[in-house]
């Protein structure tokens, strides 16, 4: 089928040439956003391919139907930058890739963890000046610590049993408990338990309405004092306004962020001679315990590999006319 990318970027499309090798589909690369504006670069292309910070509202939307658009094939998991009850009524069908590497956004949130417990950015800068000296590098044992995930789904139950191999104790929340984690030594508790007795919290929750804001002023004030917070999940779940007052008055021990609230116009971008217009963003930028990755938690070869493989698998089913079993709809919001 003929297939529009979106908003493509360079260490995609090795991943994505390779995989239609052998499926055939007729893609063409497209470098901006999918917006409103840019959707017309889509006519008469049946399956329009959009990345996670494309603007799939009912605007674009309509302009994709009315210019052949008949399949969202999303190489994300996420899909709430997706209006699915406009695209339910336009009569588009919109794909995803579920799980393309929960090990490599776990192993992110780890990642994240450890670089800020053991200062390795400040550090790695000093013995880059010739400084050698370990004042200001205190971190603390993971093992014996209390971690939180909050969702345990496939990566805040990898991250869960990651952590139990540190050694630490695990709590954690989710409206489904999965009894494997259960059976490995993980608590379930409330949130206000979790919030209460963590050293380091994880956020592995989708987005809805439920969880937009789910980390404020209100939760902050719950934490332990000095707590680690960990978010590879998605930018709202956190207010950040709470967040940076949280980390001026010191009650935060550090935060470790692969995305933000408003990365749209942001993340996946170089900003280096146009500097940033964020204020909120370059505030936290300010902070010495705070480390922000532009949402790349997922970027490894194994996870590249598979989205590709997944999204053009989808697309194919669409084209046989075969049951799409990674469908979204209005009703999984």
């Amino acid at each position: 089928m003929k297939v529009a990318f979106f908003d493509v970027h360079r260490f995609e499309r090795k991943s994505f040439d390779a995989a239609n090798q052998r499926i055939g589909h007729e893609i063409v690369y497209f470098e901006p956003r999918l917006t409103a504006e840019t959707a017309k670069l889509a006519a008469n292309f049946p399956v329009i391919c959009a990345f996670v910070n494309d603007r799939l509202n009912e605007a674009t939307l309509e302009i994709l139907k009315k210019e052949g658009a008949q399949l969202i094939a999303l190489r994300s998991a996420g899909f709430n930058h997706v209006d699915l009850v406009a695209a339910q009524k336009l009569g588009l069908k919109v794909v995803r890739v579920p799980a393309y590497s929960p090990h490599a956004v776990a192993e992110h949130a780890v990642t994240l963890l450890l670089a800020l417990n053991r200062k390795i950015i400040r550090a790695n800068s000093r013995v880059r000046e010739l400084n050698f000296s370990l004042e200001g590098l205190v971190g603390f044992d993971l093992c014996g610590k209390t971690v939180g995930i909050l969702g345990t789904g496939r990566i805040g139950s990898i991250m869960a049993t990651i952590m139990k191999g540190f050694g630490c104790q695990v709590l954690a929340y989710d409206v489904f408990p999965n009894p494997e984690l259960t059976a490995l030594g993980v608590k379930y508790v409330t949130l206000t338990e979790l919030y209460s007795r963590s050293d380091i919290i994880s956020l592995h929750v989708p987005l809805n309405e439920t969880t937009h804001h789910m980390i404020n002023e209100k939760s902050l004030a719950q934490m332990k004092s000095g707590v680690f917070l960990i978010n590879t999940g998605r930018g709202r779940l956190i207010d950040t306004k709470a967040l940076i007052a949280s980390l001026k008055n010191g009650h935060l021990g550090a935060a470790g962020l692969d995305v933000y609230e408003e990365e749209e116009n942001i993340f996946f971008q170089d900003l280096s001679e146009s500097g940033l217009q964020d204020d909120i963003l370059a505030r936290l930028l300010t902070f010495p315990n705070v480390l922000i990755t532009s949402h790349q938690a997922f970027l490894t070869q194994e996870a590249l590999n598979k989205i590709a493989e997944v999204t053009l698998e989808n697309i194919s089913s669409f084209e046989r006319n075969e049951e799409l079993t990674n469908e979204v709809k209005a009703s999984s919001i």
